[in-house]
This record gives structure tokens, C-alpha cells and sequence, in this order.
């Protein structure tokens, strides 16, 4: 699609506004779009990442990373831009489809958050490949990408409540089997975070009948202050373990699991690997390759087989959500624990557990 200039003329100024625009943009690892300059690359790529932006080792670094084996594996180009809130989506998206010097093969959208801007920018530009994770959008020229997160949350919980009623010690953490409590920590409230909810509740509730779970939202995926005050607070109430699906501000949930003595798990990558400071406490993430559906939908435009219109559910039959142990102390889990969560895993691929998606409350 980047040879076919033609298809965007109608938009004034379009080469102007587009390079002014995306000149408050990041691009490649050298700052060149990624790709040393103008050089012959099988594609270009422009992704808008979630707020909370990169740094988060989490939900935009994951799809970062989709970019990074793109580009080694196919040679790709790309210019990435980081919205200071939602304000600023349907700006970067316009910036990136109304360019045609560069011109993009493929628009990656990172986040539930920037649906509405999309719905309002896909059909304007009908003639531009786009991509969106985490919920869809309803335009022949959008690639969905959803993924199961409550599966992969349902082992979590699994993993969660076994634990909490055993006596247990690695790292830096250890548990209390007298006070039978768990947390979650979510970003913004949301269905998609509401699927983590569901499913980590279900999961604690398929492993034993006798745990609580608490539950606290921060309002951000940016607030590593707010998160550390909410897991403080479980941990101080007896949590053993608090799950976190906030991105940035999980970073508050381990610094508090540290502080407290007990664990945490991570979320979107092995947070054990991408925090490393904090190994020693987090026992286990639920990853969600967000890498892989970026990585994807760049090759399916490579190939000329772009998924517009369709929608691609990743979840742990695909492995597109994992439990995945930590590098420091996931070993140390023991054996019948572990054992559960991957009975509980092949149950569910299986279908002779459904987990929910949403949340009673």
C-alpha cells in the first residue's frame, strides 16, 4: 500500500501537516523511524501506544516488542508515537493515515482506550490498513485483536489460592496460611480489566472455597504511587499475593510486596525478567502476547493478506495468555501447586471449564 500515493490526495496538505504532526513523535532505536533512513523496507509501520506510554515493562513494551521482531525478522520501518492521554489518539491515528511522505502500510493502535477515536478515523481514511488490541472496531480496514485475559487470570487465581492456604517462602516473600487473603489491583476500570477481575476470582474460587479476594481500581495505568497504597493496604489486611493488571502502576504493587514480605504477580510480560529489581517477589505473570498480535498483523500486510474486518481472539490454546513462573523464585512453587494450574489449564482448552468474563459486582 506505501506506492499508492495517490489514494490520499484528497486530504490538503497532507505531506505537510503529517511530518509537522509526527515530528513530536518518537521514532526507531536511532531516532530515523527505524530503519536508518529511506531505504527499500517491505513495509512501514506506525503504532500509537496506550497512555502510560513506554517504560511501563508491561502492556506498551510488550507491543513494542512486536515492532522490534518485525523489524529483525522482515526489515520493517516505523515511527512510534506516545499520546499524553486520550485526548491525543485520534490525532496521532489522523497523522499516521493522512502521511503520504512517508506513506504507512499499517497503523497499529495499542489499547481499548483508543476504539472511539478509531471508529472515527478508520472510515475516513478507507484506503489505510489499521490494527487494534483489545477490543474491536467495526471498519472492513480495522484487524481486531482480543485476547482471553480471564483464562490466563483464572490459572493466576488458581495459582493465587492454592497458595495463600500453604506455607511457603522464597525469595524475599512468604506467606501466612493463617490469614487466607489475596488482592487485585486494577488500572482503570474497564471491561477489559474487568476480564482479568473475572477471571482471577474464578480461579481462586475453582482452588478453594475458604479465600477472600480484595479488589482495588487506581483510575490509572500511570500512577506506580497509587498502586503501592492499594497493595500496601491488602498485604497490611493479610493478602499473601495481589495480582496486578495496571500497567505502569504496577510497579507500586511490587514495591509494596517487597516492603510487606509477600509476593505479587506480574502482568503482559514475565515481569521478573522486564523488573528485575523486583525477581525476588514476583512469583509468577500472566503474559499476554500482545507482541504477537502486532508482530501479526505486520506480517499478514507484508503478505498482502491484511485481516480487516475480522476479529482474532488469542487465548491459551493459541498461547496467546500463558502463566508463565518467575525467573528468581517460579521454581520454587511446589510441585502439587503447580500441577493444579496446569490441570486447570488443559481443563479449560479442554472446554469443561468456562470461565467468566465479567464480574458480579
Amino acid at each position: 500500500m506505501a506506492s499508492d500515493f495517490d489514494r490520499r490526495r484528497f486530504i490538503k496538505a497532507a505531506s505537510a501537516a503529517g511530518l509537522v504532526g509526527l515530528a513530536g513523535c518518537s521514532g526507531g532505536p536511532s531516532g530515523d523511524g527505524g530503519d536508518g533512513g529511506d531505504g527499500d523496507v517491505p513495509a512501514r509501520i506506525g503504532i500509537v501506544y496506550s497512555d502510560g506510554g513506554l517504560g511501563d515493562n508491561s502492556f506498551n513494551d510488550a507491543a513494542q516488542q512486536g515492532i522490534f521482531q518485525a523489524q529483525e525478522e522482515f526489515g520493517i520501518a516505523y515511527d512510534e508515537s506516545e499520546p499524553d492521554g486520550a485526548g491525543e489518539f485520534e490525532q496521532f491515528q489522523q497523522q499516521y493515515a493522512g502521511s503520504t511522505d512517508p506513506a504507512y502500510d499499517l497503523v497499529c493502535t495499542i489499547g481499548f482506550n483508543q476504539g472511539d477515536s478509531l471508529s472515527q478515523t478508520a472510515p475516513e481514511y478507507p484506503d489505510q490498513d489499521f490494527m487494534i488490541v483489545d477490543t474491536v472496531v467495526d471498519e472492513p480496514n480495522v484487524a481486531n485483536y482480543l485476547f482471553r485475559e480471564h483464562e490466563g487470570s483464572f490459572l493466576m487465581g488458581v495459582l493465587a489460592g492454592r497458595l495463600t492456604e500453604t506455607e511457603f517462602s522464597a525469595g524475599a516473600g512468604e506467606t501466612d496460611p493463617d490469614s487466607t487473603t489475596v488482592g487485585f489491583v486494577g488500572g482503570v476500570d474497564s471491561p477489559v480489566i474487568r476480564r482479568f477481575q473475572a477471571g482471577f476470582e474464578a480461579g481462586v474460587d475453582y482452588a478453594t472455597d475458604d479465600v477472600d479476594v480484595t479488589t482495588s481500581y487506581v483510575g490509572s495505568y500511570a500512577d506506580p504511587t497509587g498502586g503501592q497504597e492499594a497493595a500496601l493496604s491488602m498485604y497490611q489486611s493479610g493478602a499473601d499475593v495481589v495480582y496486578h493488571a495496571s500497567g505502569a502502576t504496577g510497579v507500586g504493587v511490587f514495591q509494596a510486596a517487597q516492603e510487606e514480605g509477600r509476593f505479587a504477580f506480574g502482568v503482559d510480560q514475565d515481569q521478573s525478567v522486564s523488573n528485575e529489581s523486583f525477581s525476588d517477589v514476583i512469583l509468577a505473570s500472566m503474559v499476554k502476547r500482545v507482541d504477537t498480535a502486532v508482530y501479526e498483523s505486520i506480517s499478514n500486510v507484508i503478505d498482502d493478506n491484511h485481516q480487516g474486518g475480522s476479529t482474532t481472539a488469542l487465548g491459551l490454546e493459541s498461547n496467546g495468555v500463558e502463566c508463565v513462573y518467575g525467573q528468581e523464585i517460579g521454581d520454587q512453587v511446589p510441585d502439587e501447586i503447580a500441577t493444579a494450574v496446569a490441570d486447570a489449564r488443559d481443563e479449560i482448552i479442554a472446554g469443561n471449564i468456562e470461565v467468566p468474563e465479567t464480574t458480579s459486582n
